[in-house]
This record gives structure tokens, sequence and C-alpha cells, in this order.
């Protein structure tokens, strides 16, 4: 049965229904109507709607032609590690203004793990409530001190900082082509995949790259399948 209710604090993953949810909160959306054009949500009014896709060629090809952010993906893959999810927040007139891919794999020391990328335009607050942060963005002073870990997005260096979170995850941001970056790990050991691995990200969106994306079932970091 699908929840019409952010995730509480102690739960194991954050559960974003399959209808269209709030990027901010992941709660019920009032679609458009004759009076407004724009969906909404109770808690913070007017927003672009969160949908979430299969992992699957068809899901790729759609954010290929829809997205006006990017689509970062690790690659190579840790290995024996899957694509387990896409989503995005946007609609039919400004396309997708927020793009998630999610990893599942094993993890550096026991069980599964997973990891959630987002590239998003500021104030969207989508990466924000992956990570269990109350404002729309990291916030004043996250990227005060120097950086916790440092990827590459697309050729170019990129720092990250340490964003405290809900204690179950690790939280990295920092800002790549003018959007925010936001690399999200569960459990929260799975930080050292960020901080150690030294990833390479790719944008999902490039045609000029062959990319044979080993695709796995939909992660339930994403909520219900869609």
């Amino acid at each position: 049965m699908a929840l019409d209710l952010p995730a509480p604090a102690e739960a194991p993953w954050v559960i974003v229904r399959a209808a269209p949810a709030c990027p901010r909160c992941f709660g019920t959306l009032r679609p458009p109507s004759a009076w407004s054009s724009a969906w909404r949500c109770g808690v913070h009014g007017a927003v672009l709607p969160f949908h979430t896709r299969r992992p699957s060629s068809e899901a790729l090809e759609a954010i290929r032609k829809e997205s006006a952010v990017p689509f970062w993906l690790p690659w190579p893959l840790p290995p024996n590690w899957l694509v387990t999810g896409f989503g995005d927040a946007g609609d039919e007139r400004t396309g997708a203004r927020a793009g998630v891919v999610v990893c599942s794999g094993p993890s550096v020391t026991h069980g599964p793990a997973d990891l959630i990328i987002v590239a998003e335009e500021p104030g969207m607050g989508l990466g924000a409530a992956f990570a269990g942060l109350d404002g729309p963005d990291p916030g004043p002073g996250f990227d005060a001190g120097p950086p916790n870990a440092k990827v590459e997005a697309r050729g170019h260096p990129t720092a990250l900082w340490w964003v405290e979170g809900r204690p179950d995850r690790a939280v990295y941001v920092g800002e790549a082509m003018g959007d925010w970056l936001w690399v999200i790990g569960w459990p929260a050991e799975a930080g050292c995949l960020v901080a150690l691995a030294q990833l390479s990200l790719r944008d999902l969106r490039e045609h000029d790259q062959e990319l044979d994306l080993p695709y796995g079932a939909f992660s339930p970091r994403l909520g219900e399948e869609p």
C-alpha cells in the first residue's frame, strides 16, 4: 500500500510514493487544476513533481531526452554493483530539474549498500530530503573547511563536503556544472566509497559514450516500484 507521509527518522530508507510526490518531503501532491497549472504540496506549496523510474534502457533514453541537469553515474561501477533506479523532479514544461541515480552492491564492511547520486538546481530540496535535512539546500557554512572527499565529474575534479544528515547514512555535497551534487550512502559506512574510492562520475545524458549498464532490481530506497 502506498504511503503518503514522509519516512520517520528511524526508517531504514526513505519511502517515496509511486505516484508523483513532493521533492522536499515525499508527500502527496495535488495535481494541476483549472485554476492552477502547478502541482502543490500541502506543506511546501507549488513544487515540481518527483517521479521514480525502473532501471532500464527505456528509462535511460527518457532521461537523455528530458533532463536539464546531469544524471551522474559512478563509472566504472564498484565491483558487483548494479544500477537500481532513476528518479527526476520536473514536468513537461520544464524538463527534469533534479535527477537521481541509485546504485546498489556489496558493502565494504558487511551486507548490502546503496548510493544515491542527486544533481539538482538550487532550491529544489530533493537531495536534502534524501539526506534527512530540513532545508532545501545544504545550509550556510557547509563548505567552510577543507573538502572531505573528491570525485571526478565529467573529468573535472570536484570537491565534496560531509554534511550531517540522519545517522543511518553518509551525506556528501558539492557543486558540479552549476548544480548541487549530492552523494548519499547507506549504511553510513558506505561513505568510505565516496571518501576513498575516488569515484569518476559520468553524465548519462551524453550520447558519445557506450556504457553497458548492469541493471538490478528496483531499489527500495526509492519506495514503491512505478
